[in-house]
């Protein structure tokens, strides 16, 4: 089915009008053999809060960005390249319901729809996107990825020290490998993660002191069930994060 529209006119309209919507900041997404499978508003768990977003999911990519105009205008484009991607069920938790994680080597992050159904049919989608993309490259299904960031909304406090009370002046900051949300002084070294940046990043000393060591898999431990199992609890838009690179999420 999908071969079948790749080279068709439909779908190359469809995905001329996808590019006219993000206008001249976005990148071109008209390639040969690409096929836009579907699209939606998702809500995306940003560090501050949970925003609508658009997404667009093509047979080898996902692309997503901030709404100016439904259906018209968009902006701040990403792109995630789908051989990348692997995706988990998150349980329901209060008001964010029907969720799951979009995991990367470089931004891990959780979504949610309005409906169950939507959830699965995208979670279907997506899955069958990647394992086609898998099975005509060869490749395998990639086991590295960048930390789900906790919201800043579910942490009072330094997810480290546990003694350091965020404030506008004592500001919260993300560890780059766990996702915790920590304080400056528990996070003031950087590290090179080659999957995320060609600069040293923010991590806590925790990390840091694993990851010099060698201990790479106990300190990805650490993160890698606790966004499911963390509390929600009321949003608040207290403190940014300095370095983060894109200050909308």
């Amino acid at each position: 089915m999908v071969d079948r529209l790749a080279n068709s006119e439909a779908n190359t309209r469809r995905i001329s009008i996808v590019e006219n919507c993000f206008g001249a900041a976005g990148q071109p997404l008209t390639i040969p053999g690409r096929v836009l499978i579907g699209e939606g508003v998702l809500t995306k768990l940003c560090r501050k809060k949970p925003k609508a977003r658009q997404f667009f999911l093509f047979n080898d990519i996902l692309v997503y960005g901030n709404i100016v105009i439904q259906k018209k205008k968009y902006n701040k484009q990403h792109i995630i390249p789908l051989e990348n991607v692997t995706i988990d069920s998150i349980q329901d938790e209060g008001d964010l319901r029907n969720g799951w994680l979009i995991k990367t080597p470089t931004k891990s992050f959780a979504v949610y729809a309005a409906t169950a159904t939507e959830k699965s049919e995208w979670m279907n989608h997506i899955n069958k996107c990647v394992s086609d993309l898998l099975s005509k490259s060869g490749k395998t299904p990639s086991n590295e990825h960048a930390a789900v960031w906790v919201p800043d909304s579910e942490a009072t406090v330094c997810m480290r020290c546990q003694k350091a009370k965020f404030t506008p002046v004592n500001r919260r900051h993300h560890c780059r490998k766990c996702g915790f949300v920590v304080c400056g002084p528990c996070s003031e070294k950087r590290f090179l993660l080659p999957s995320q940046s060609s600069k040293p990043v923010r991590i806590c000393d925790f990390c840091y002191d694993l990851l010099s060591t060698g201990e790479m898999t106990a300190c990805q431990s650490t993160r890698s069930d606790s966004y499911s199992q963390s509390p929600k609890s009321s949003l608040n838009d207290v403190s940014d994060d300095d370095d983060d690179e894109d200050s909308s999420d």
